[in-house]
């Protein structure tokens, strides 16, 4: 199976729907993902997913299905004491790099960046929705890899609109990369497509293969100039 990653278009956060640039992105997201079979359309529930997957389903002529684990992740102090940038996890990795410190290190959470932190919580429910989501699809979790268990006989390929966070979130885990360590490496832009394989060996354990990550080229015609304004 592959499975596409795509973040939603630029938001209006407050209304939660797209703007007008995000209604265009997700046109052009749409035209971009005609040429990859994709045979079933996943959305967070929340507004701008949704209104980007509804762009993807007019073109590709295919109903949205909800993955409710894929909506916005939350951070904050969970306690009350104070928290370094308010818990956002993006202000807190570019801090853990200056500071020198491993994005890679296994005990991420036992930081004072994240033990007190309530995106860990959030990052639980994505991971344990992105697994239960994948069992139903053919592939359960066995340690930290997955047993292909579905009969097929080919690649199927299903896209997920999501937020940003939740999706970093979703595919560190299918990789086995630490979140901090996703947040620093995967800058997903908007509509951004980041796409991960999943092996058919039935019974075995397989390792899920990153094809692409984070391909905005739709939106980017001329290359990387304003990628990162």
């Amino acid at each position: 199976m592959r499975i596409i990653f795509v973040r939603h278009g630029e938001p209006d956060y407050d209304r939660d729907c797209l703007t007008e640039t995000g209604k265009v992105q997700a046109g052009l997201v749409a035209q971009r993902l005609r040429g990859e079979g994709i045979e079933e359309i996943w959305s967070s529930p929340l507004g701008r997913a949704y209104e980007t997957a509804t762009a993807a389903s007019g073109v590709l002529g295919l109903p949205i299905k909800i993955l409710d684990c894929l909506r916005e992740v939350d951070w904050g102090s969970g306690n009350g004491e104070p928290i370094f940038a308010d818990g956002h996890p993006w202000d807190i990795v570019d801090e853990m790099a200056r500071l020198g410190m491993n994005l890679n290190r296994t005990d991420w959470r036992e930081t004072p960046f994240f033990r007190n932190n309530r995106v860990l919580d959030c990052i639980d429910c994505v991971e344990r929705g992105i697994d239960s989501w994948l069992s139903d699809m053919g592939y359960v979790r066995d340690g930290f890899y997955y047993r292909h268990t579905a009969d097929e006989d080919r690649h199927r390929t299903v896209a997920l609109f999501g937020s940003g966070g939740s999706s970093v979130a979703a595919i560190g885990h299918i990789l086995n990369l630490p979140f901090p360590f996703m947040c620093g490496a995967l800058h997903m832009d908007f509509t951004g497509i980041t796409t991960i394989r999943m092996d058919r060996r039935s019974g075995v354990r397989s390792l899920p293969c990153l094809e692409v990550a984070n391909d905005s080229r739709h939106i980017h015609p001329d290359g990387l100039d304003g990628v990162f304004d």
